[in-house]
């Protein structure tokens, strides 16, 4: 079969591999129909999340149809469309029980302190092949599979399988009660969903920070106040639009791949901390392979979270989802420490939201699919990763399609 496979830094490939096989009793085979990629895939090929094993298949968002079952799957049935979601877990251990599937204490096979077991990922995270392929295993799947209600679409429930669930944990882990007044640092797919999370949460305000002007347009479409931080200090017109207080609560869908601003008033502040931003990008990313624009690292790791801290008012809540390799280690902590900031972070627990956002998305009173602005046809995978990674306008979202794998 065809798969999208890692073979090192700035360089994936498109190549024929072995068919998956049932190797637990928990397992299940599933022939993808929709695949995505998601902007942790462009850490791996940028080199600002090591530890990639190359033969891996890379991708963890997926839709499909169960092909086979292991006989410890008695919930599902062979002809059934599920969504997968991108985090593996047990179901069993206490971890799981009390919805922190992301932290499961069995599915890494490196041991309990390994921590979260994703597919398409680092060594340390397993590794599990990914979903970017014609077929995948997916183990613990009868936990690790949620069958798709009949009225939910491919498009619809390929959004449920990462990013919708991923930014609502966001929302859900800043904190948000009605009324609050919200910062969303990155208008990628994660913040989109964010912003909407925030929304079904009933936030008073939101605040949207980004670059690009296509992200920061879909923001403003969702009812966020938009700032561009090309353009403007985020934090000076953060405070100046909340009266000197700033914002209750702020959610960084960034991650290690922030940008500082390279125009305007911030651009200044920028130019003080180049020497800093330089250190932490050796320390995150040693060894990088860029190919003209495309898999060109961040120039600021800690960009996005410093600016969330500066801009929460006192007693505020900062949540991160954007996510960080194990050897990044800068974080303003004194300052957050002083203002009496509540620091909640991590990795998704998709399992715990999922079942939650079908129901919402099958209802109809959520429709997934409006953030994705733009549809472009594309003949492979690479170029819809070359697209993708160079943020090309209108892309919130490049879907993989089984004729891409070809």
């Amino acid at each position: 079969m065809k798969a999208v496979v890692f073979h090192g830094i700035g360089d994936i490939r498109l190549e024929d591999v072995a068919e998956p096989v049932l190797q637990q009793d928990t397992d299940a085979i599933v022939k993808l129909t929709a695949s995505a990629i998601c902007g942790t895939d462009l850490h791996f090929v940028r080199g600002t999340m090591p530890g990639m094993r190359p033969g891996t298949i890379l991708g963890h968002e997926g839709v499909g149809i169960v092909e086979a079952l292991g006989p410890d799957v008695r919930n599902l049935r062979v002809g059934d469309r599920v969504v997968i979601p991108s985090t593996i877990a047990c179901g069993t251990c206490s971890y799981c029980r009390s919805g922190y599937y992301a932290q499961c204490d069995v599915a890494n096979p490196n041991g309990k302190r390994a921590g979260t077991a994703f597919f398409g990922g680092p060594e340390m995270s397993g590794p599990f092949h990914g979903l970017q392929a014609e077929k995948a295993r997916v183990p613990f799947a009868n936990v690790g599979l949620v069958k798709i209600p009949d009225e939910v679409t491919d498009e619809q429930a390929i959004l449920l399988s990462d990013i919708f669930p991923t930014g609502y944990f966001g929302a859900d882990i800043a904190e948000i009660s009605p009324g609050d007044t919200v910062a969303v640092f990155g208008c990628g797919p994660v913040g989109q969903f964010a912003i909407l999370s925030a929304k079904l949460m009933d936030a008073g305000r939101i605040f949207a920070i980004d670059c690009h002007a296509d992200r920061l347009e879909a923001a403003r479409a969702q009812g966020a106040e938009v700032i561009n931080f090309d353009e403007e200090d985020p934090v000076e017109v953060i405070l100046r639009l909340t009266g000197g207080i700033g914002v209750d609560r702020a959610i960084d869908a960034v991650g290690v791949d922030a940008m500082h601003a390279h125009h305007g008033p911030a651009e200044k502040t920028a130019r003080k901390e180049k020497a800093e931003f330089k250190r932490e990008l050796k320390e995150v990313a040693p060894h990088t392979n860029p190919a003209g624009e495309n898999w060109v690292p961040g120039d600021a790791p800690a960009q996005a979270v410093m600016w969330a801290v500066q801009a929460l008012a006192k007693a505020g809540t900062l949540a991160i989802i954007g996510v960080y390799p194990q050897q990044m280690r800068t974080f303003p902590i004194g300052e957050a420490m002083n203002k009496n900031l509540t620091l909640n972070m991590g990795n998704c627990n998709h399992r715990k939201y999922i079942p939650h956002l079908l129901e919402l998305v099958r209802t109809g009173a959520v429709e997934p699919t409006e953030l994705l602005t733009h549809v472009q046809p594309l003949t492979s995978a690479l170029d819809a990763y070359r697209s993708f990674d160079t943020r090309k306008p209108g892309w919130l979202k490049v879907e993989l399609e089984p004729a891409m794998l070809t």
